[in-house]
């Protein structure tokens, strides 16, 4: 194997029944996790924000490359705008560029092209994926495993949003150029989900749809 500089894996290990038990809570923690459209018009902590966007920057990355950038936003009128926006791309959606097919897998958790919780949560996290980068001279940096990059990133910044006690909702409208138009972003970055991010509602609905998960059975094989 190839002698490259490297550091001490520094990781804390624990006993089997440790083990079971820290899984076990984990789980109980991640079983409430459940998407929301009904957000308390509540401002959120940004140094919470930030460092869980920090534990999103320790998520692995093709040849460690970190294709990603988040945009917070907790602007009201930049808000607005992107609401605005959103929902003129979804009413188009819901109009006739979405298929019967894709509408009636929606129609169980009752989505249209209302995009209010936009101006109500606490903040966005527009996460764009960077498609290559540049280097110092300007010149392209090509980009490898870009989506499950971005996509693995995603989900440490969910799951640390939730064990922070933050609700969220992840919104892609088609198409998502507006937010790099809206954010100023470079041509070198793609919107990959806008993040809508807030405490809940005190009445905060999920549908029940959204309850049904599949058993382990039903994903999970062991060989």
């Amino acid at each position: 194997m190839k002698s490259i500089p490297s550091v001490s894996l520094k990781m804390q290990t624990f006993a089997e029944d440790e083990m079971r038990q820290r899984a076990q809570a984990f789980f109980d923690l991640m079983k409430q996790r459940h998407s929301t459209r009904d957000f308390a018009d509540k401002p959120v902590p940004l140094d919470v924000i930030m460092r869980c966007l920090e534990t999103a920057g320790r998520a692995p990355s093709g040849a460690n490359q970190q294709p990603w950038h988040f945009v917070v936003v907790t602007d009201p009128d930049i808000k607005h705008k992107i609401r605005l926006a959103a929902e003129e791309e979804e009413r188009a959606f819901y109009a006739g560029r979405a298929s019967e097919e894709w509408l009636e897998a929606l129609a169980p958790l009752g989505t249209d092209a209302d995009k209010s919780f936009i101006d109500r949560a606490g903040c966005l996290i527009v996460i764009f994926a960077q498609s290559y980068g540049l280097a110092e001279d300007g010149s392209r940096v090509k980009h490898y495993y870009v989506q499950e990059s971005v996509g693995i990133a995603t989900g440490f910044l969910i799951t640390a949003l939730h064990n922070a006690g933050l609700a969220c909702l992840t919104h892609t409208p088609s198409p998502m150029g507006f937010l790099a138009e809206i954010l100023q972003r470079p041509k070198n970055e793609r919107a990959y989900i806008n993040l809508v991010v807030g405490y809940p509602a005190e009445n905060a609905q999920v549908p029940k749809h959204a309850l049904d998960k599949k058993e382990i059975a039903e994903f999970a094989t062991i060989l």
